[in-house]
């Protein structure tokens, strides 16, 4: 049997490339952490169209939130803005009862009005077989032709940053699966209110600090962790780009209620799913523009590494020693469902 998570990046590869369809018009198809396809609509079109879908399948509480926002974070670090939502809903038969229905449905509207996308369609049903509700969302947005960035376009030079910190998606799941027994610990519900609260603020979505990034700069890739967390993010970019990155961990930030949480469980916060932190690479020359822009913003923005010209491989830099850094199959999260 295969381990909850990711596939393997070997095998994802193959199958990748041995089983996608793609015809003309499609500018930028599945590729190794290409997180959105990218689509050439004509010449009569100014724009772009960027297609994105990904899952929820962590979390049930805020779980039409959850998925409005990891689809929009797809589109957004393709510098392009999301328009259309889509969901496919897996209901189990024990527990759906009409108020949960009404209560996802309401999620998803009010995220969508939130970030003004328009909610298209999908499919609901409830399936036999389930423990716990499934959704699977799907994304179309649209990028100025000439203003697309993709994870794989860091460049030799580059400077790699994060804007905000790690891990914010995994410190609320942390906190609203496992409130009760953390109140049984003794921590305080104000403490698990906050750490709950992290969806929103600092906020799983990273489509505010993206459109600062490319307004205030020349972005060469973007990139938003998920699954995995940090490290995944950074051996992810490497690989679309084929490009050799040197990361100092020191350097990344980590909240504190994310450092807390993710020891009571023993997790490693960089290695735990992480929407809600942008990675991105930009010339050196480009960095004073950045670094004002989210200073006026008030948005964590911190310098974790550089980009160089090698094999395309991910280096964890201690000191004078570099160490591997290998992609997580198993995201750390899985370990508060799983043991």
């Amino acid at each position: 049997m295969m381990q909850s998570g990711k596939l393997p990046l070997h095998l994802l590869e193959k199958v990748l490339k041995k089983y996608s369809i793609i015809d003309p018009t499609v500018l930028l198809g599945p590729e190794i952490g290409e997180d959105a396809a990218v689509i050439d609509p004509g010449k009569e079109s100014k724009n772009f169209w960027v297609v994105t879908s990904d899952p929820i399948t962590f979390t049930t509480e805020e779980i039409g939130y959850y998925g409005v926002v990891v689809n929009l974070n797809d589109i957004a670090t393709r510098g392009a803005t999301p328009k259309y939502f889509l969901a496919t809903l897996l209901f189990p038969e024990r527990g759906s009862e009409e108020k949960t229905i009404l209560k996802i449905f309401r999620q998803i509207y009010n995220a969508c009005r939130h970030f003004n996308l328009s909610f298209v369609g999908g499919h609901t049903e409830i399936t036999p077989g389930l423990d716990r509700i499934i959704l699977s969302g799907h994304m179309i947005g649209a990028v100025k032709k000439g203003k697309l960035v993709q994870t794989g376009g860091a460049k030799p030079g580059d400077l790699l940053l994060m804007a905000k910190g790690v891990c914010i998606e995994g410190t609320s799941i942390i906190a609203r699966e496992k409130e009760k027994e953390l109140l049984g610990k003794g921590f305080s519900s104000l403490f698990l209110k906050r750490a709950k609260h992290f969806i929103f603020h600092p906020g799983i979505d990273v489509l505010q600090v993206a459109q600062i990034a490319t307004r205030s700069a020349k972005i060469h890739s973007m990139h938003d962790p998920t699954e995995g967390g940090v490290i995944n993010g950074i051996v992810e970019m490497a690989i679309a780009s084929e490009k050799e990155f040197e990361v100092d961990l020191k350097d990344v930030f980590v909240y504190k209620e994310s450092k807390i949480l993710c020891a009571e469980f023993g997790l490693d916060p960089l290695r735990t799913i992480a929407s809600g932190s942008l990675l991105l690479t930009l010339s050196p020359k480009d960095l004073p523009s950045l670094e004002r822009a989210f200073k006026r913003a008030s948005i964590p923005l911190r310098v974790i590494g550089r980009v160089r010209q090698g094999r395309a491989r991910a280096l964890a830099v201690e000191g004078k020693k570099k160490k591997m850094l290998n992609p997580v199959s198993r995201d750390e999260i899985l370990k508060i469902f799983l043991g």
